[in-house]
């Protein structure tokens, strides 16, 4: 038995969680949803319940926001031996500085330790499908239970 995957969302726009928020409904796959405006309360949410990294399967992760980004925030997890094993989906709008700048970008995330990097789409159908497609490999990764 599947048990419900529990989400974080660090994004500081309040339309963007809304509709991530919305998607999970729509969603085959049981969720509990955590919210964050910022990078500073993600991680002192994160380093407070670092002993219980149960808590918590993935995290979509805002790569702008104010007060502490999403890069930093990325940097602090995978420097933190407890929370290094968490999953970190690099969740932010389209750059206007190239494919090249994009491609670069997206290889860092990764090579610092982002699971996957999601680029916002305007499109709703667009934004529940991808959600769906990441939860469903870490379900297959975790449970080895394929959903599609």
């Amino acid at each position: 038995m599947i048990k419900p995957l529990n989400i974080l969302l660090a994004d500081d726009d309040l339309e963007d969680q809304f509709f991530f928020e919305k998607a999970l409904t729509y969603l085959p796959i049981v969720t509990n949803l955590t919210t964050f405006r910022n990078g500073v309360e993600l991680m002192k949410y994160l380093i407070t319940n670092s002993n219980d990294t149960s808590r918590y399967d993935i995290l979509f992760l805002d790569l702008s926001m104010p007060y502490k980004t999403g890069f930093e925030c990325l940097i602090e997890i995978k420097e933190n031996v407890k929370l290094q094993d968490l999953q970190v989906v690099m969740f932010t709008s389209s750059f206007t500085k190239g494919i090249d700048f994009e491609e670069h970008l997206i290889s860092t995330l990764v090579r610092i330790g982002a699971t996957s990097f999601i680029r916002k789409s305007d499109s709703f159908e667009q934004l529940k499908n991808t959600i769906e497609m990441t939860l469903n490999r870490l379900i297959d990764q975790k449970y080895g239970v394929t959903t599609k």
